[in-house]
């Protein structure tokens, strides 16, 4: 078995802002307009793939364009609208009492704080990071997903492949500035180059100093 290597601080720097310079363009995939679409949509593309929540994201928010209409809507509704993701019914389900207790509790605001958002149905650390990211600014940890997960431990960037490890390791070793795009970056890095069961090393532009962890 290979032994895993951890970059040293130096390595991952530069592994760091030369695939952010590869990527400079690379930003958060999926549309929205507003906090409450971002949560909306947050929620819908958990195991599900961007494009299939961009697809249907545009009539969903035509037909419920304001917090009361997800409030009151009914799940047997709702679901009409979101069958193509996966787990579609408790996703209705969680958009519906997300938005019952942030017109309850909330003042009809999605809140912006991370303890807040966390304590809302189907809203984890990933989904939470994300709108305080993209919605309000607010940078304060790193969204981990599953291209985050496999691309950081492949690279050396963290030996943990638990969501909430790998964020505070994350944290800890890349500079706060990259904070709002890694994940973003590494997404890419992972469409691109390092595929999931063919990367290509060969082309990739951090090639000489990635350890190749599990590849």
């Amino acid at each position: 078995m290979q032994e895993f290597v951890l970059l040293d601080d130096k390595k991952i720097e530069k592994a760091v802002t030369t695939l952010e310079e590869q990527y400079k363009d690379a930003k958060y995939y999926l549309d929205f307009n507003g906090p409450l679409q971002l949560l909306v949509a947050a929620i819908l593309s958990a195991q599900t793939r961007d494009t299939v929540v961009n697809s249907l994201t545009t009539t969903l928010f035509t037909k419920y364009s304001k917090l009361d209409d997800f409030a009151d809507a009914k799940t047997s509704e709702l679901i009409q609208y979101i069958k193509k993701v996966s787990f579609a019914d408790n996703k209705a389900k969680n958009i519906i009492e997300c938005c019952r207790i942030i017109r309850e509790h909330y003042n009809g605001e999605v809140p912006d704080k991370m303890k807040d958002l966390i304590s809302l149905p189907g809203i984890g650390r990933k989904t939470a990071n994300t709108i305080l990211i993209n919605a309000f600014g607010i940078v304060e940890g790193i969204p981990v997903d599953t291209w985050v997960i496999k691309l950081s431990y492949r690279i050396g960037l963290t030996k943990s492949k638990k969501p909430e490890e790998i964020e505070e390791d994350l944290k800890r070793e890349i500079d706060k500035k990259y904070w709002k795009n890694i994940a973003y970056v590494l997404k890419e890095h992972g469409y691109k180059i390092c595929k999931s069961s063919e990367p290509r090393c060969d082309i990739c532009p951090i090639n000489k100093i990635c350890p190749k962890n599990g590849i």
